[in-house]
């Protein structure tokens, strides 16, 4: 990514494209901590739950596909495929690498900007367990749960690379 952030490029946007930037910052932010990391770095656990760089980006795909497939889109996390248990959306299987992990997160980072792209800021997500919620809603809450992890995923990767002497 060059030095300028996308929000930083639109300070003098509309409401949505500002809105738009800061996610996509910290879409950003959330796919850079896999960066130069091998398997085992990015599936280390340093904490007693099931956090992990990995675990964090694989959650980060479960979040856009919850708030914008299913609470936007009206599709079931069944025919999605996602659990019902937000823990186990960190939860890590042998099949998932650096790379299927970053690549599930940017399809569904793509999917989300594709559904959201039909809707304004005040159309309604009427598909959620909390009842009818604003885009705007979903799309400030994606940006505090992203920016979120993004930190908790700094530190870990600080103390990854420190304990393996790895310029950061």
């Amino acid at each position: 990514m060059n030095d300028e952030s996308h929000s930083d490029a639109t300070l003098a946007g509309s409401e949505r494209e500002q809105i738009e930037a800061f996610l996509h910052d910290n879409r950003t932010e959330i796919l850079h901590l896999l960066d130069g990391l091998t398997e085992e770095q990015a599936r280390r656990r340093l904490v007693p739950s099931r956090t992990t760089l990995l675990g964090l980006v694989k959650h980060a795909a479960f979040a856009e596909r919850v708030w914008f497939d299913v609470a936007l889109a009206g599709r079931t996390r069944a025919a999605m495929g996602l659990p019902e248990a937000v823990d186990e959306s960190f939860v890590l299987t042998d099949e998932d690498t650096v790379e299927s992990v970053a690549a599930q997160y940017r399809q569904a980072w793509a999917d989300a900007d594709e559904i959201a792209a039909s809707f304004s800021l005040d159309d309604l997500a009427i598909h959620n367990r909390r009842g009818p919620l604003t885009l705007r809603w979903i799309y400030v809450h994606m940006i505090e749960e992203l920016a979120r992890h993004a930190g908790h995923g700094d530190i870990l990767r600080e103390q990854i690379l420190a304990a393996d002497d790895c310029p950061a």
